[in-house]
């Protein structure tokens, strides 16, 4: 929403004046804010946890789906990054192969990138291909034993080189995945908030039939401030609560963050964003693909609203 919205510092300081507590004490901030969240989002996913950062949210995510299914192993994508905890340098091949490696719980699936990657624009059917690669390490895994947790994407991989999956991929994947008793974990932290235009959340680019178990949000959702958020279904959450372990954040879900959650939305619904990143996106596309033309360097332009990529090839 910019640097310094004028908005969003007013919302901050007015709360700042009144209360700025830990969550252990309600307030109406925190369920206003909860609400305005969910109309953003399907109707399944109705129970948030509060949280300081994205990577908060994803190591959250990953206990949700453990408690929930019982089962240990995580399905990523090539190159993906999903967080800095020691949790997420495990699922995050961008990071664990410069490192440790990969953890025996871990399985790596190719990234649905119909330019580069294994399957591309004139493969007679790449959803369907990539999708069983997927199929194929979930049956691989259980060979050894192994059983599926979840499926953890960027619902649009970034680090990974602003990749857009084609179409209807998310919906086979999860048919694998909830076959083999796992969940479907869509991480929104860089590309959530209304980025790619057209829709508010990146995965609803796969079509209105696709809804994620669990999602994940962070970056852009304070403007700059340290909140974030994970959204999931009561079922997932009445499991993770069954534990008798009750989930507590210090400082997630404080007055001040929520407050400052609320105005973020508000300049984007006042302001216009989504169709502001839609116009905009389409207008630098424009220009770079008018650049494409020009200069042979250029393989590739792709995006969504203001998330875009421009793949340079030699």
């Amino acid at each position: 929403v910019g640097h310094c919205h004028p908005d969003i510092v007013k919302a901050a300081h007015e709360q700042n004046q009144l209360l700025n507590t830990n969550s252990r004490y309600l307030h109406d901030n925190l369920v206003d804010y909860a609400e305005r969240l969910s109309k953003t989002l399907p109707e399944k996913l109705c129970t948030f946890y509060f949280l300081n950062s994205g990577s908060e949210a994803n190591d959250l995510a990953l206990r949700l789906a453990r408690q929930y299914t019982k089962h240990e192993d995580v399905i990523v994508l090539d190159h993906a990054y999903h967080g800095h905890l020691t949790s997420l340098i495990d699922i995050s091949p961008y990071k664990f192969r410069n490192l440790e490696g990969q953890k025996e719980w871990v399985h790596v699936a190719p990234v649905p990138d119909t330019y580069r990657g294994l399957y591309r624009e004139d493969h007679e059917d790449s959803v369907t291909a990539y999708a069983n690669e997927v199929k194929n390490i979930i049956e691989q895994a259980h060979k050894r034993g192994r059983k599926i947790a979840a499926f953890f994407v960027e619902s649009l991989p970034s680090v990974g080189g602003q990749i857009i999956p084609p179409a209807g991929y998310f919906q086979k994947v999860a048919e694998h995945v909830h076959k083999a008793g796992g969940v479907f974990i869509a991480d929104e932290i860089q590309v959530g908030f209304g980025r790619v235009g057209k829709h508010f959340w990146a995965f609803q680019l796969q079509g209105e039939d696709f809804i994620p178990d669990i999602v994940t949000m962070g970056k852009p959702i304070g403007n700059g401030h340290p909140i974030a958020c994970v959204a999931t279904t009561k079922e997932i959450a009445e499991a993770f609560g069954a534990t008798g372990v009750e989930y507590f954040n210090t400082f997630g879900g404080n007055p001040v963050s929520c407050a400052i959650g609320l105005a973020v939305l508000d300049v984007i619904e006042k302001e216009h964003l989504q169709a502001h990143a839609t116009e905009v996106g389409n207008f630098l596309m424009k220009l770079f693909k008018e650049q494409k033309i020009k200069h042979p360097i250029i393989g590739d332009v792709r995006g969504s609203g203001l998330f875009i990529g421009v793949d340079l090839i030699k």
